[in-house]
């Protein structure tokens, strides 16, 4: 199977591409987009029929970063203060107060930053994963991501065959698909014919 991404600078272009890709006999099914814009994303679904698509979730690793940097700021906020209180020998009677609040703000903390890595890390907005199963290589995925990031719609077609995806590449052109240099600054050709294997 063979996949053609590319990015479009306006969600108008973005849907006139998938109209034209199933004007021309691409599948709904085989058809996809992406974009930030949630009013967008619905105005093209609805338009078009293509259902638009999840990135993959960020997971346990945002759980996880989010409970260790939570338990962090609880000990760091509060270890000034226990390290004050016990130099000073008329506050030393309270330096057990301060660890054990210390201690309290670090589980705080973590449970704080868990409950919101947990959030964080059920949105599906982490399509650098969902490209690099689709064969598209590293470096070419995180731009694209920061495309749409930046305010472009990703459209892509998949051609199980491998025999329409020049047809697709060339619709997706005709309708408008930018260069990475022009998202970014600079990289390649943004609407690529990519293969599974990400040539």
């Amino acid at each position: 199977m063979e996949s053609v991404v590319a990015l479009f600078p306006e969600p108008q272009q973005a849907r006139q591409a998938l109209t034209t890709l199933q004007n021309r006999g691409f599948e709904r099914e085989r058809l996809g987009f992406a974009l930030a814009d949630v009013v967008a994303e619905g105005d093209i679904a609805q338009a078009t029929g293509v259902s638009p698509e999840a990135g993959a979730p960020a997971g346990s690793g945002a759980m996880i970063k989010g409970t260790v940097y939570g338990g962090l700021i609880g000990v760091v906020s509060l270890l000034p203060i226990w390290g004050l209180l016990q130099l000073l020998p008329e506050t030393r009677i309270y330096a057990d107060g301060a660890l054990m609040a210390m201690v309290l703000m670090s589980i705080g903390g973590a449970g704080l930053g868990l409950l919101f890595g947990a959030l964080t890390g059920s949105d599906h907005g982490d399509y650098v994963k969902l490209l690099r199963q689709m064969g598209v290589p590293a470096a070419q995925a995180e731009r694209l991501q920061q495309g749409i990031k930046s305010g472009h719609t990703l459209v892509i077609a998949r051609d199980p065959d491998g025999n329409r995806a020049d047809e697709a590449l060339s619709i997706m052109r005709r309708s408008g698909a930018v260069d990475l240099k022009e998202v970014e600054g600079a990289g390649q050709l943004q609407s690529e014919r990519l293969g599974q294997d990400g040539r």
